[in-house]
């Protein structure tokens, strides 16, 4: 996966609209788990992004939504949808941190991982 790839994949998975119905905002806003592979390739996604921005000092508006709606929202559509009585799959909230580290790692330029403290 390239970064220009990477970039619209991860814009992608935060539309929610009815064209886009597998996109992962859309699914957790349903009430949906991911479908199969869809967090490997988020996840991979943000390491191509990382990768790509490592050294950069600005980061385009749209790509800058998508990572913020992917690691923010995801964890409001989680939460909402646990008090709404939502079974998510077991390792959701694990990957979801992930996803958000992995976010975080794209802002400060310093990859990090679930376990580093």
């Amino acid at each position: 996966m390239n970064y220009e790839t990477a970039r619209k994949f991860l814009i992608d998975q935060t539309i929610t609209n009815k064209e886009h119905p597998d996109a992962f905002l859309m699914r957790l806003k349903q009430g949906k788990p991911p479908v199969p592979g869809q967090i490997t390739s988020i996840l991979l996604a943000l390491k191509v992004v990382f990768a790509n921005l490592e050294d950069a000092t600005t980061i385009d508006r749209a790509l800058a939504y998508a990572l913020h709606q992917i690691s923010m929202k995801t964890q409001q559509l989680f939460a909402a949808g646990l008090k709404a009585g939502v079974e998510w799959p077991p390792l959701l909230k694990e990957d979801l941190l992930r996803i958000a580290i992995a976010t975080e790692s794209i802002f400060s330029g310093q990859w990090q991982n679930i376990y580093d403290s």
